[in-house]
């Protein structure tokens, strides 16, 4: 009898742990909270706050991007091989300061051959002026023919046109030289080089870019129900999403022609130097569209709880919470509520 008691008292012992183990884990031994939203007390000290609507101004985002008044893309007037380039993309430059240098041997032989040819002239000129001088002074003493005297002329005034002929090739050759050393036009940083020493370089090839920091504006396109009320000098704010930032701008030209397109005209507004922006950065061009009534809360009564917001309702002397819809700040401290709550409702603080 006891050896069959002991073959199932083993068994039964670790079911009951078993379900003791079960019942513990679902909690069954724990105080439980019954079912509902807790009613929450407003804050000792603050306030309800009534939503208010107030007919405020509005703003429509406008996608635009910054580019620079003064930029420039350097190319070369002569064909030759760049021999150095004394700058990099990111590197600052001064107005007049080398950027690249050409090959010049077979132009400074040109050079060499024109001065000779100068020389050359030069002294046949003399000869013919002196000739020219006898002449002159033999018809007087009426010694020769008039048509000596034509021939002498003739052929100093030929010698004079060809030593100019020559003079200006050497001009020319030395504004040839000249194209060989680039230097930069503007104050500004390089962008972009297009070349590297030992490239050829063509006429109107691309070699380098450059834009001027301090001439930074925004570029937009806004629609024309838009853009017809704007006028230069205008005062609008621009977002600089990747910088979390808001910067003033002011209209400095107006396109007075639209995309037949998109129905759009280009706005071009002039911004503060600000050393965190660049060419090609996305903004965008807070542009006046009118007023709206829009319902407003403190900012300070809204909590974010991922992507939603909530807002605690002051109600009957209860206080629930409620999801609603926020918007953006129109006025400093003040939401938009875009839904979930209407004008005169108590917002409060939580504890």
């Amino acid at each position: 009898m006891s050896s069959v008691f002991r073959k199932w008292s083993v068994p039964t012992i670790a079911i009951v742990v078993l379900l003791l183990i079960i019942a513990w884990m679902a909690g069954s031994f724990q105080s439980r909270i019954e079912p509902g939203l807790q009613t929450l007390e407003p804050m000792a000290g603050a306030e309800p706050f009534a939503a208010i609507r107030m007919d405020v101004p509005v703003t429509e985002p406008v996608p635009a991007n910054i580019g620079a008044r003064q930029a420039t893309t350097i190319s070369s007037r002569t064909l030759a091989r760049i021999t150095n380039m004394t700058v990099r993309a990111g590197d600052t430059v001064s107005r007049g300061q080398l950027l690249l240098e050409l090959e010049r041997s077979d132009l400074e032989s040109q050079l060499e051959q024109a001065k000779e040819q100068v020389r050359a002239v030069e002294a046949r000129l003399t000869e013919a002026s002196q000739g020219l001088e006898r002449a002159e002074q033999l018809h007087q003493q009426n010694l020769i023919a008039e048509a000596l005297l034509d021939e002498a002329r003739a052929r100093h005034g030929t010698l004079t046109a060809e030593l100019a002929t020559a003079q200006q090739a050497v001009k020319e050759s030395e504004i040839g030289i000249s194209f060989t050393e680039i230097r930069s036009p503007i104050d500004g940083r390089v962008v972009e080089r297009f070349a590297e020493p030992g490239d050829t370089a063509s006429p109107g090839d691309k070699l380098l870019s450059l834009y001027n920091p301090l001439s930074l504006r925004i570029e937009a396109a806004v629609r024309e129900g838009l853009a017809l009320p704007l006028t230069l000098g205008q005062e609008l704010e621009v977002e600089i999403p990747s910088l979390h930032s808001t910067l003033p701008a002011q209209i400095e030209e107006l396109v007075p022609a639209a995309d037949p397109g998109s129905r759009s005209f280009m706005v071009k507004a002039r911004i503060e130097f600000d050393d965190r922006l660049l060419p090609g950065m996305y903004a965008r061009l807070l542009v006046p569209a009118g007023r709206e009534s829009l319902v407003l809360v403190p900012a300070d009564r809204v909590t974010e709880y991922g992507q939603l917001d909530m807002v605690w309702v002051q109600s009957n002397g209860h206080t629930d919470r409620r999801f609603i819809r926020a918007g953006r700040e129109v006025l400093p401290g003040m939401l938009e509520v875009v839904s979930g709550l209407e004008e005169g409702e108590l917002v409060v603080l939580p504890q």
